[in-house]
């Protein structure tokens, strides 16, 4: 399965982001991803989950997004969506999609910058 992402970019503080991301393959393939989730990675730093959705809807974010970042999929199942708020200079990274098909089993898409900054 290949990711896309999309939607990153240069935005103020304060300022909104939304991030696309769209998985290719066959229906068994699209069927078979469990959980759909998007990590970031600033520049120093270990890469880190920002937030996560699974098939049932169920949703986890990581605390210093929580109230901030929303994560939805798509009807297709096939595309999961990140809408970005009140975004802050720490915030500023390497964006990654990930689907999760099971225990160690992921594809990764190449990532799109976020760059927070006046």
């Amino acid at each position: 399965v290949r990711l896309v992402e999309s939607g990153g970019g240069l935005v103020q503080p304060g300022g909104s982001l939304r991030l696309s991301c769209i998985s290719s393959g066959n229906d068994v393939e699209i069927n078979a991803i469990k959980a759909m989730g998007w990590y970031r990675q600033a520049p120093g730093k270990q890469r880190e989950l920002v937030a996560s959705i699974s098939s049932g809807g169920r949703e986890d974010y990581v605390d210093s997004v929580k109230g901030r970042f929303a994560i939805s999929r798509g009807n297709a199942k096939n595309s999961v969506d990140l809408q970005m708020n009140d975004l802050t200079p720490e915030d500023t990274a390497v964006y990654y999609c990930q689907a999760n098909f099971g225990p160690g089993i992921f594809s990764w898409g190449e990532g799109t910058l976020v760059t927070v900054s006046s």
